[in-house]
């Protein structure tokens, strides 16, 4: 039971941590919330597809459910949004290496260096997230059939536009969720990639924080926090045919 309780304190400041990190220095195109503010264990994601690729002007929600042993266990990440991609399940499930527990499993085709390890974070899992939806795995797909047609479009240099037009039709479903929840999706590259801090705490705001750690503890995730910059865009494996 107490070493239940070390769990949840210990998984509780990390998170804390993680999501102070995330308001001061956030990743481009994605907005981070809490589901509800009592619970630090779920969390709420909204990713902007990114510009000149299929997902341009897309608002895709996601949800994040984290383990009481994180971060030495993964978290699980799932769309809410219906999304067509060759490593995302019917169900918005996401199969990629970074979330798969650190075991040997020869018949996954990963290794374990590839899978989920306690020094990953929010923040290389959102980077993760991008990258695949850039650059699908085809090797082994969570969704065979929109990997066979992601397949039929990257090989015929985007001659063959099935898979590009049910992602722009699922972008273009998106659009209304954005306005109800009155989101500006950004469109181009120089809106993508601006940068947001949080605004100045107010005097109060602190007490949230301040049972969990104390301002060595900030200074020291300061430190230690990416500095991701804006994708790069010169990988043309998942835009769109110039």
């Amino acid at each position: 039971m107490a070493q239940h309780g070390h769990h949840v304190a210990s998984s509780q400041k990390a998170l804390m941590l993680e999501m102070k990190s995330l308001q001061d220095e956030p990743v481009e195109g994605f907005k981070i919330t809490l589901v509800d503010e009592s619970d630090m264990y779920n969390w709420e994601v909204a990713i902007f597809g990114p510009p000149n690729t299929h997902y341009e002007g897309g608002y895709f929600k996601a949800r994040m459910k984290f383990p009481i042993d994180y971060p030495y266990a993964p978290p699980a990440f799932r769309f809410l949004t219906k999304m067509w991609h060759p490593n995302i399940y019917e169900n918005g499930d996401v199969c990629i290496s970074i979330l798969h527990p650190p075991v040997d499993d020869p018949q996954s085709g990963e290794l374990p260096s590839e899978r989920w390890n306690p020094t990953q974070n929010v923040r290389t899992i959102l980077l993760s997230v991008i990258s695949l939806l850039n650059e699908p795995n085809t090797f082994s797909p969570a969704n065979v059939d929109a990997s066979v047609m992601y397949r039929k479009w990257r090989d015929s240099k985007g001659k063959d536009r099935e898979y590009a037009e049910i992602i722009r039709k699922q972008v273009l479903a998106t659009k209304a969720e954005a306005e109800r929840d009155g989101v500006k999706v950004p469109t181009t590259l120089a809106e993508y990639c601006v940068r947001t801090r949080a605004p100045p705490a107010d005097d109060g705001s602190n007490l949230f924080y301040d049972d969990y750690y104390d301002d060595e503890d900030l200074d020291e995730a300061d430190d230690d926090a990416d500095q991701d910059c804006c994708y790069d865009n010169d990988d043309d494996s998942g835009t769109e045919e110039s």
